[in-house]
């Protein structure tokens, strides 16, 4: 039987599946000609790096547990999402997009979607 913050947590990427961010997450992970990655606005990154913040979210709850608090979850969300932003720009040569305002679009991001799943498993 799973524990219960892991089905919270798969609640929160379930709710991304087949989502605008899941697409997203898609067209900048694959991006790989000059013409793709030119499309790659910092709107579309934070999208990408928000999915991948709730994935790399319940990972880490699957190996680790959750986090002993709100603040530290949110911590975690905006650390995986600005991680995922980095390694886009470094690996997929997006030297154009405003890295620090797609860091802060999808921490925002990640953390609007999680609000609601956080604020149950902490209240």
């Amino acid at each position: 039987m799973a524990s219960p913050s892991l089905t919270i947590n798969i609640g929160w990427l379930h709710k991304l599946h087949h989502s605008d961010d899941e697409k997203a997450y898609e067209q900048v992970v694959n991006a790989e000609t000059p013409e793709h990655k030119a499309k790659l606005s910092h709107e579309v990154l934070a999208a990408a790096a928000a999915y991948e913040a709730a994935k790399k979210y319940e990972e880490h709850c699957a190996a680790n547990g959750k986090p002993d608090s709100h603040a530290k979850a949110k911590e975690l969300i905006a650390a995986f999402s600005a991680a995922f932003v980095d390694r886009m720009v470094e690996t997929k040569g997006l030297d154009e997009i405003d890295t620090v305002k797609a860091k802060h679009d999808a921490a925002k991001r990640a953390h609007e979607q999680s609000e609601e799943i956080l604020v149950a498993e902490y209240n």
